[in-house]
């Protein structure tokens, strides 16, 4: 299999897992689960460069450039889930 095809399938498998991890919201267990997995999914598609450009990121690197690192890590972390000391870093990495 290429690379793409490799990257569709593990799409597809996370599609079929984040639907099962929906049906049962109300576990913060969950949330923090399908958070995991989309970070790990973030990585592979960044290694492959095949990053989707999400508009809110976007957004928060900007705040990042102009200085406004705590707008752009509370925005960064609305949008991705992530943990506070991760999105520290990646507006960190933003903002350089």
């Amino acid at each position: 299999m290429d690379t793409i095809a490799e990257v569709a399938v593990a799409l597809a498998a996370v599609a079929v897992l984040a639907q099962q991890l929906v049906g049962d919201a109300r576990s913060a267990r969950t949330g923090r689960r399908l958070a995991r997995i989309e970070r790990k999914l973030d990585l592979v598609l960044d290694h492959l460069g095949l990053r989707e450009d999400e508009p809110e990121l976007r957004e928060a690197a900007e705040l990042a450039r102009t200085g406004r690192k705590i707008e752009a890590i509370k925005l960064y972390r609305e949008a991705t889930g992530a943990g506070l000391k991760e999105a520290k870093d990646a507006v960190d990495r933003m903002a350089a």
